[in-house]
């Protein structure tokens, strides 16, 4: 019995510790020695490992009951009340130690005793494999005969639950931040994948190996370095957000696998594919299978919870419009249109058939690399490039389209930048 007690806490442990593991804890195991990597693929199907732990749980339970009602029987004909107070210290026993203590610990230590436990729990799950489908199909015909009529329920669409947050606003339920977080969250199925990731450039890529002396203050404020000395190949990256547990030499071998998106998708299913893989970045390539840019579990999270989401401040790290009074704004060229149209309050909703930033719209109007002095018109504003270097312009002003512009310093009247 006291092994049946031991086999009910190991399994009961390694359900603790496995589904108590964190997103941060996964990716890591994911690319973690051996074992680590085992509770990874574990929990790559968690139906299917709860089904298996449940199973031999249950099974472990009803025999440790049955035994004990045996030894009940066989010990009563001789002392009636110990054999009155055994059931009640079984049940004690499994639940103290088959249950309460063993998940407990495992909720302390899970990160250690997922790994301990990783192999003689894959062993148990993949003898319980073949007998499976058998549940599967008990499951669905009891679901038939019992439940013949209940269907799923029609998912609600982004416009009603638009307007259930417009209407929480006459309440005192939400507060403002957590009505624009709620607003931004909704947004994540009309943002496209382009607006959001970052673009070419923007990210360190070293060649093999790597060490953490190869590190520069650049690559540790992207967060990020990609592997490989091309910037065309994206496949793997190095996330730099937990430095302090990185070790002196071969970093190659922390590398996370990236997910290739097209650069039109919005990012409501990417961040969903993400979580299903349990990925941390994105490789967004164009429809020639080019890689222009990459997306972040991080970009994503700002999208949802800054108040005003900019890539441009993202990277630049300051904000990327300044007013410079009189109604006009300095703006860095890779700002979007939607984040502009924000700071401009205009009622603007970004073609996804169009560019998406200012550097973008520049060069869809004149057909070329705009130069300083160049201009367009946009959503009744005047947009003139003033400063540019010799990939396009890097900053241009921003003004009602009534202001001809012509009062301009020799600062920003043209010239190009280093």
């Amino acid at each position: 019995m006291a092994g049946l007690v031991l086999a009910s806490g190991f399994f009961s442990s390694s359900e603790t510790a496995l589904f108590y593991l964190s997103r941060d804890d996964l990716r890591a195991f994911r690319v973690g020695p051996r074992r680590q990597r085992l509770v990874a693929s574990l929990l790559a199907n968690p139906d299917r490992l709860l089904t298996a732990v449940l199973f031999w749980n249950l099974l472990i339970n009803l025999t440790y009951f049955a035994i004990t009602i045996v030894l009940s029987r066989q010990i009563a004909a001789d002392n009636t009340r110990f054999a009155t107070a055994i059931p009640l210290l079984s049940l004690l026993g499994i639940i103290l130690f088959g249950e309460v203590v063993p998940k407990s610990i495992a909720v302390v230590f899970r990160r250690r005793l997922a790994t301990w436990l990783a192999w003689p729990l894959t062993i148990a799950v993949r003898t319980f494999d073949p007998i499976a489908p058998v549940f599967l199909v008990t499951t669905e015909f009891l679901h038939r005969v019992f439940w013949p009529h209940v269907t799923v329920e029609p998912a609600l669409e982004a416009d009603d639950l638009e307007q259930a947050v417009d209407n929480s606003a006459r309440t005192t339920e939400v507060v403002i931040q957590e009505r624009q977080v709620l607003h931004n969250i909704l947004d994540l199925g009309e943002i496209s994948v382009e607006e959001v990731m970052r673009p070419r450039g923007t990210w360190v890529t070293l060649p093999l190996p790597i060490h953490l002396q190869d590190l520069d203050a650049e690559a540790v404020e992207t967060g990020f370095v990609v592997v490989g000395g091309d910037q065309d190949i994206v496949k793997s990256i190095i996330p730099l957000d937990h430095r302090a547990s990185l070790p002196d030499t071969h970093l190659e071998r922390l590398a996370e696998e990236v997910i290739p998106v097209p650069w039109c998708a919005r990012l409501a299913p990417v961040l969903q594919r993400m979580r299903d893989t349990f990925s941390s970045a994105a490789c967004v390539v164009n429809e020639y299978g080019d890689t222009v840019g990459i997306l972040t579990h991080d970009d994503i999270l700002d999208t949802i919870l800054s108040p005003e989401p900019s890539r441009a401040r993202r990277l630049l790290r300051r904000e990327p419009i300044e007013s410079i009074g009189g109604g006009r704004y300095e703006v860095q060229a890779l700002t979007t249109l939607r984040y502009l149209s924000r700071r401009l309050k205009l009622d603007y909703e970004p073609d996804p058939e169009h560019q998406v930033t200012v550097n973008g719209l520049l060069q869809e109007q004149l057909e070329r690399v705009p130069v300083p002095g160049d201009e367009c018109l946009w959503q009744g504003h005047r947009i003139r490039v003033i400063e540019a270097s010799g990939r396009g312009p890097t900053k241009v002003l921003v003004a009602r389209d009534t202001d001809p512009l012509d009062d301009l310093s020799p600062n920003h009247s043209g010239g190009e930048s280093d």
